[in-house]
């Protein structure tokens, strides 16, 4: 009896925090199409990652998320709060459009997208990575794909959660989230702290990190969700987050400066109307990102940007499955203080998604989308994205997807206007495509990318340009997911690019987690992540790949609603660095406690 109850639980562990990995076709997402979808009727060759998961691997960053999905790689300059790249596919950052709840989170006024080092994790439902060309749904700066991290939305009555967390490097954090939730109205209240005294950002390969001075950083983490529902078709909700930071860094070779600081205060807010009718849904929306960074000390100056964001969209229904997302947006992009420039951008967009029943002995969803983007400085652009995927009926869950899109990335103000500037840059061009083979919890995945006019500095000239090479990057991705029995659960994959390495971009991965709930109230987990051959030079004489590192978790339950955790970051403290003369973390441990009401 007692082993019988002891799977029972185990069985409900796995279940409660694991099956939305398992089971795709429990997952819904929004960001392929700018419509809710579940993800078995999506073409495009995307990878989820659930608050769940976030939970059991109590995990504190976004990057630190999002390095548990193939094809992704980063490299940071030194620890937390210290700036940090993200490559998918072999493509960097700033080709990488990221939102948060819809809002734009790429910096205008930098050049290098988003700044993924002050985005921590709190309260999120799910973060949803979309690979490939995605310009033909979102416009400009979706050249390697989209990340949406996508905020929870608490269910009927009153709703609260609290963390608290300390660890090595004198690492503390903090966080509560409290909702309430009416059939007329919601609001939901949550903020997030966490300091760290850090270690030395730079530090020269093969010295010992603790022979230098600490670099530290703090983060307040502020969000305020609300809705009023009208009536049963009518609705209002507004969502505003705030991200404010401290950071200490280390100036150009200068891994013993202790004056170099940053202050950042982002802000981003959307207001959405929302109404139901019998012939279509409709969204009304206006949105605004705002990014500010100070160096008060004056290292550098400061700089300030804003988008600010007006549209609607519409999406009508017809034959039960197929649909139609139209609509028009605006945008504003300014560089203050600095710059003091700024352009517009006026879009017409529209989606179309047919599930074709019957065809090749098995369901096929073919999904197409068109952008027309026109700009005040800029060519106008028109993007898009075709996508089939194949559901055959005579192998049961065995399916065969493929996309081609067109992109665009736009120079930033500071490629125009700065002193290195060029008014004369044009916006880079993208063709991408993928092919997926798909059989219940196994994908492998073939994609390549080719750029051309892409926006580099010159040397030869001091400014930055568009480069008369064109640029492709072409590779493989597998991935599997299995629970083993009922106590264990696997997840592997594995990503190589193909051809020449190129600069700070790892050859290959592999990625591995594995979830163990055999003991009762405990579940335990290890996950590790091999990096192959990368480069921090072109002339290839800096090897900053080819390293292990390895994490552990734990959670245990003490009562209904309260567990206790503990973390080991990098297991066999294995000395690496990601840039060339720039730390990473030694062996950390960490514990907290997490209480949900």
């Amino acid at each position: 009896m007692t082993k019988i109850i002891l799977s029972v639980a185990t069985v409900s562990l796995l279940t409660t925090a694991l099956s939305a990995n398992l089971n795709d076709s429990e997952i819904t997402i929004s960001s392929a199409t700018k419509s809710e979808q579940s993800i078995k009727d999506v073409t495009s060759n995307i990878e989820v990652i659930t608050g769940a998961e976030l939970e059991s691997k109590n995990i504190t960053t976004i990057s630190e998320a999002l390095n548990l999905v193939s094809g992704i790689d980063y490299t940071s300059n030194g620890g937390m709060g210290k700036s940090t790249s993200i490559t998918l596919r072999g493509m960097s950052s700033k080709r990488i459009l990221v939102l948060i709840d819809g809002v734009r989170f790429n910096d205008i006024t930098g050049l290098s997208g988003a700044p993924f080092a002050d985005l921590m994790i709190n309260n999120i439902k799910q973060i949803e990575v979309i690979k490939g060309a995605q310009s033909g749904v979102w416009g400009a700066d979706a050249s390697a794909g989209v990340i949406n991290i996508i905020t929870k939305n608490e269910k009927i009555g009153t709703h609260g959660s609290a963390n608290i967390e300390i660890g090595s490097f004198n690492t503390k954090k903090a966080s509560f989230n409290i909702s309430n939730r009416t059939k007329k109205a919601f609001i939901q209240i949550g903020i997030n702290e966490i300091s760290t005294d850090g270690f030395s950002a730079q530090v020269p390969n093969g010295d010992n990190v603790n022979d230098y001075e600490d670099d530290g950083y703090k983060n307040t983490t502020t969000t305020l969700k609300a809705g009023l529902n009208i009536d049963d078709d009518n609705k209002i909700n507004l969502a505003h987050t705030i991200i404010k930071s401290d950071n200490e860094f280390d100036g150009f070779n200068a891994p013993n400066d202790a004056l170099s600081k940053s202050e950042s205060n982002h802000e981003f807010t959307s207001l959405n109307y929302n109404n139901k009718n019998k012939f279509s849904t409709v969204n009304i929306f206006a949105k605004n990102s705002s990014l500010n960074r100070y160096y008060p000390n004056g290292w550098t100056k400061d700089y300030n940007g804003r988008v600010k964001e007006y549209g609607f969209k519409s999406k009508v229904t017809y034959n039960k499955k197929d649909f139609t997302v139209f609509g028009i947006d605006y945008k504003s992009f300014e560089h203050k203080n600095t710059i003091d420039k700024q352009y517009n951008n006026k879009a017409f967009f529209i989606t179309n998604s047919n599930n074709l029943k019957a065809l090749l002995g098995g369901d096929t969803i073919v999904t197409q989308s068109l952008r027309r983007d026109t700009y005040d400085v800029f060519k106008n652009k028109t993007t898009g994205k075709i996508g089939l995927k194949h559901n055959y009926k005579f192998l049961k869950d065995f399916s065969l997807s493929a996309n081609y899109g067109t992109a665009y990335n736009v120079p930033t103000l500071y490629n125009l206007y700065s002193a290195y500037g060029n008014e004369n840059l044009t916006p880079e061009e993208t063709k991408s495509y993928d092919l997926t083979l798909s059989y219940k919890n196994t994908n492998i995945s073939y994609f390549s990318s080719k750029t051309n006019d892409m926006i580099e500095y010159d040397f030869s000239t001091s400014k930055y340009s568009n480069s008369e090479d064109s640029i492709e990057v072409r590779g493989i991705e597998f991935s599997y997911k299995q629970a083993v029995g009922i106590e264990s659960f696997l997840k592997l994959s594995y990503t190589r690019l193909n051809g020449e390495s190129i600069r700070r971009k790892a050859k290959e991965q592999m990625k591995v987690s594995v979830d163990y709930f055999g003991i009762k109230k405990l579940h335990l987990n290890i996950n590790g992540i091999y990096v192959g051959e990368r480069f921090d030079d072109s002339a290839k004489t800096k090897q900053t790949g080819k390293y292990t590192v390895s994490n552990f978790i734990a959670n245990y339950k003490l009562i209904k609603n309260t567990t206790v955790y503990a973390k080991v970051n990098n297991i066999t403290d294995k000395y690496y660095q990601t840039i060339d003369g720039y730390s990473s973390s030694p062996r950390a441990y960490y514990a907290g406690l997490k209480v949900k009401f």
